[in-house]
């Protein structure tokens, strides 16, 4: 009974996260499948738990099951990489070489002059589906080692010529 009850939690919880992560991001009627299988089972674990609820290795294993149905949601999450993700990047180098290799690499780049402590610097914005997150990290990184990099999931994207492309499917091809 232990083993079925952590079982079904750790499912049922990592349901839970996806679902609650889908929903974050805008995919609401994938959400809302997901939900219809997570309730289910949320049903059966919590029935069995309180058909035994005097059974204290019961509450436990519930307990244990929903902590580890967050962790592996969120890494389910973290390989499904649903959405885009923003870097911008700041690099000592103020000719236009990294963002002239980041365009021809299929990434949508937004570049300007700007100014450090030390002088002169290259300032880029750049868009990604999160899938192709680590992939730019190293390709800046090999391009420019000393890049400052900073990344951030935008909420909202509307409009440029990048956007029109990943919807026709396009790009890193």
């Amino acid at each position: 009974m232990v083993l079925i009850i952590f079982s079904i939690n750790i499912v049922y919880v990592t349901f839970f996260t996806v679902r609650m992560i889908m929903t974050l991001k805008g995919f609401r009627y994938m959400a809302a499948l997901v939900s219809m299988v997570e309730v289910v089972i949320y049903i059966v674990g919590l029935g069995l738990v309180l058909d035994n609820l005097d059974q204290i290795q019961n509450l436990v294993a519930y307990a244990i099951g929903y902590g580890s149905g967050v962790v592996i949601g969120s890494k389910i999450e973290e390989k499904m990489a649903l959405g885009y993700i923003t870097v911008n990047v700041i690099s000592n180098d103020e000719s236009d070489y990294l963002p002239r290799q980041l365009r021809e690499k299929g990434y949508g780049v937004t570049d300007w002059d700007a100014n450090g402590r030390d002088g002169g610097r290259q300032a880029m914005q750049i868009l990604t589906p999160r899938k192709m997150e680590l992939k730019l990290y190293k390709t800046i990184q090999e391009i420019d080692p000393k890049a400052f990099i900073i990344a951030y999931e935008p909420k909202t994207i509307h409009g440029g010529f990048w956007v029109k492309q990943v919807k026709r499917g396009r790009l890193f091809k």
